[in-house]
């Protein structure tokens, strides 16, 4: 990594030029910050100390809210710190470690959102089979498949990106590091490689997108069998929360990197980054227990 450049650090986009918006921004990002501690905190107490909720869904909903927590973690602190220090630097081992630490997280929660459709999709379409396919030693190991595969996927991103050498400056057109905006910076062809990796990435995401996709094709179609509305209600109460953050969580990210060139400009990326790297964690936890009665009573006592 070090015949990587000659600078020992990057200079991050800033959100405003006057110190009295920058201390809004630190306000504003610190109120999300809060929230999202509080909600994710809160959500993982609950889990972990009310046996009603040591079930699959609540398990991998718990791993959820630790990837949730870690990610928005990497990013807001280090932002805020830089709004209250007037400074645009990071460090280069530390821009390493966000761009490895995002992977890491956001990699973690899109595979653990993907075993969560199974995990609806046996519960509803196949209920007699449900403790056996989703037994705890089975539950374990689908979470453990999701971390390895996301830490695997983040250290080869990582790794490649810093191979790569840098010659078009330090500056990064974004307000944390990431590899699109860091390859900006690299010399010729050489950031092919990496290209190519995240091709292939963006490749294993679609089949996880395909998957989730005919998971719900088989719920809906199973959930509109059942006769009495009481049942479809609470079938579909309990798949509209998981339905509602894949859905935050993949159009955010499409649209940040997938709009065409003709919608994009400074404050538009500026917004779009903010939505699919902050504001999904900040949401979720509200989002699972707006309308689950058994993790609203354990929030109460919580």
């Amino acid at each position: 990594m070090s015949n990587s450049s000659s600078f020992n650090e990057f200079l991050l986009l800033a959100f405003a030029d006057t110190r009295e918006l920058q201390l809004l921004h630190f306000s504003l990002f610190l109120d999300i910050y809060l929230a999202a501690l509080l909600g994710n905190g809160l959500l993982i107490t609950a889990v972990a100390c009310d046996h009603r909720l040591h079930t699959p869904m609540y398990f991998f909903l718990l791993n959820l809210s630790v990837l949730d927590l870690g990610s928005i973690s990497t990013i807001v602190p280090k932002s805020m710190a830089n709004f209250l220090r007037d400074t645009r630097a990071i460090s280069y081992s530390g821009c390493a470690a966000q761009i490895f630490l995002l992977f890491f997280l956001l990699g973690g929660e899109y595979c653990l959102l993907t075993v969560m459709a199974y995990d609806r999709y046996v519960a509803i379409c196949r209920p007699l089979h449900y403790g056996t396919l989703m037994g705890t030693r089975a539950c374990v190991k689908m979470a453990a498949a999701a971390w390895a595969s996301s830490f695997l996927n983040a250290v080869l991103h990582t790794v490649n990106t810093f191979c790569i050498p840098l010659c078009q400056g330090n500056t990064v057109d974004q307000f944390f590091c990431e590899v699109p905006q860091i390859l900006k910076l690299s010399c010729s062809d050489s950031y092919l490689s990496e290209v190519g990796l995240i091709v292939f990435s963006a490749c294993l995401g679609f089949g996880c997108f395909i998957f989730i996709v005919l998971s719900y094709v088989q719920i809906f179609t199973a959930v509109l069998r059942i006769p009495s509305q009481q049942g479809r209600h609470k079938a579909f109460s309990t798949c509209l929360p998981h339905l509602a953050v894949v859905s935050l969580f993949v159009s955010t990210i499409i649209f940040a990197y997938m709009k065409p060139p003709s919608f994009s400009s400074p404050a538009l990326d500026l917004v779009v980054t903010v939505l699919y790297a902050v504001v999904p964690p900040t949401l979720n936890p509200l989002i699972y227990s707006m309308r689950n009665k058994e993790l609203k009573d354990a929030l109460r006592k919580v």
